[in-house]
């Protein structure tokens, strides 16, 4: 009487240690989102999916171009997180506080941008977030301010599990064509027509 075995499969087991679980770049697929155009609306848009994310246990990194200062609604609410929060977040502000048009932009501006563009490139090669929304990139992009063929290689190349998102009015042609979203935000109606001015709390 023949007696037959069954086949008997090797298994190589691979441990991680907690850093490696918790790794942005493991076990994910990140996209790039573009919100542009003249309505109101791309900044909410990104904080929105930033407070989404974070309630998911992300950890999300939001650069803030051409946006100084503190006086910003959002600004005093991240402040208010709990420390769990707090230990996956970040927020930098890159620019000086104040409007940056092509017609007042000096040295000093540059400098802000660019340090929040090297610091947003690096923790993008290096998969330190699983969302980074560069807010307003679009305008430093359209300004200049931002190198175009950086920001494009940086998009083509960056890690399989992070998520881009950029803001801002005047998306560049090739950003849009590398995005997987792309929502225009058009105004129809905006109480500015009537002479609202921005309100604390609505606008910043």
């Amino acid at each position: 009487m023949k007696v037959f075995f069954p086949h008997i499969f090797y298994v190589k087991i691979y441990f991680m240690d907690s850093k490696n679980l918790h790794n942005p770049c493991f076990n994910k697929i990140g996209y790039i989102q573009v919100y542009t155009g003249d309505g109101k609306g791309k900044t909410t848009a990104g904080l929105g999916l930033a407070l989404r994310a974070l309630g998911r246990g992300w950890k999300v990194l939001i650069v803030m171009f051409t946006k100084g200062g503190s006086n910003y609604g959002e600004i005093h609410s991240f402040s208010n997180l709990s420390d769990d929060i707090k230990s996956r977040f970040k927020v930098i502000n890159a620019g000086l506080d104040r409007i940056v048009y092509k017609n007042n932009i000096n040295e000093a501006d540059r400098t802000e941008i660019q340090k929040g563009w090297d610091f947003a490139r690096n923790a993008i090669k290096n998969c330190e977030y699983e969302l980074v929304i560069l807010d307003e990139a679009n305008i430093a992009l359209d300004l200049g301010l931002i190198d175009l063929e950086e920001m494009l290689e940086t998009l083509k190349n960056k890690p399989r599990g992070v998520e881009i998102v950029l803001t801002g009015r005047n998306a560049n042609e090739k950003v849009i064509e590398l995005a997987h979203l792309v929502s225009e935000i058009k105004p129809v109606k905006h109480y500015w027509d009537i002479g609202v001015e921005a309100r604390e709390g609505m606008e910043f």
